[in-house]
């Protein structure tokens, strides 16, 4: 059976006050959850503070983003040596912000995959489709060429991805950030589709990675979405910046039986 992870994403927010704050709040209330994982993906300018403050507990840490290059002079970009030195487990990497923010293909995205389990960090790789192509018919079309850019990786780099345990993150781009998340059923199909992609290139990797749901999950759709076979965990948005929300949904994910109550 597969482990839950819960991730949030912080996005652009915090500040050190702010972030000791959520960060004393949360190792409060998760402290004794052992049956899931847990982590926090902070603004590179907040890593330093993260690794002070979890190392040694229960909640790991990363980053939003990471370089598609090893070195150089590529002003502002971070690259994955870097954020080994802040003992990063985990990067997401093809964000549907970046993506249309960066308009970073899935090429780039790949590569970025690359860098980062090069350096024995944890992909979380983003797809999902937006609301025109979903009403359009095309959904599984665009999110089947975002995962095939890592199915078709050189074998050692697979290889590689699978030795660091790399996370898919379904995210449909209509229910970021909008409240309105995918119904257990569409979000249980698209998983299952990625999976049987991955099964395509390695069955036995495509039966143990875990495939976290994002998009407008919170606690009052945790239990609905988290009982689906093939959703193994979230990436949290909104609902990672309240200790409230964030514990409930980690709590959820560490027992999902009390779902059935």
């Amino acid at each position: 059976m597969r482990r839950k992870l819960v991730v949030g994403n912080w996005k652009m927010n915090g500040s050190i006050a702010k972030n000791k704050a959520l960060i004393n709040q949360l190792l409060a209330r998760l402290q004794n959850f052992d049956a899931a994982d847990f982590a926090l993906c902070l603004p590179y300018t907040y890593l330093f503070q993260a690794q002070q403050l979890l190392t040694g507990t229960n909640i790991a840490w990363g980053s939003q983003n990471i370089s598609q290059f090893e070195s150089g002079a590529y002003t502002s970009s971070i690259s994955a040596e870097m954020l080994k030195d802040f003992n990063c487990k985990y990067a997401i990497i093809g964000h549907s912000e970046r993506r249309t923010i960066s308009h970073e293909s899935n090429e780039k995205a790949a590569v970025r995959v690359t860098r980062a389990v090069n350096a024995g960090i944890t992909p979380i790789y983003c797809v999902g489709e937006t609301k025109l192509e979903r009403e359009s018919g095309i959904a599984k079309k665009i999110v089947e060429a975002q995962v095939l850019a890592i199915c078709n990786l050189d074998h050692t780099t697979f290889e590689r991805a699978k030795n660091v345990n790399m996370v898919i993150a379904y995210e449909p781009v209509w229910a970021i950030g909008t409240g309105r998340a995918a119904t257990p059923d569409e979000a249980q199909e698209m998983h299952h589709f990625i999976r049987v992609l991955i099964a395509l290139r390695d069955e036995e990797f495509a039966n143990r990675i875990r495939i976290i749901y994002g998009g407008s999950l919170t606690p009052n759709n945790v239990c609905n979405l988290l009982t689906m076979p093939d959703i193994d965990g979230g990436l949290i948005g909104r609902s990672a910046l309240t200790a409230d929300d964030f514990s409930k949904i980690c709590e959820i994910a560490c027992d999902t039986t009390q779902c059935l109550i």
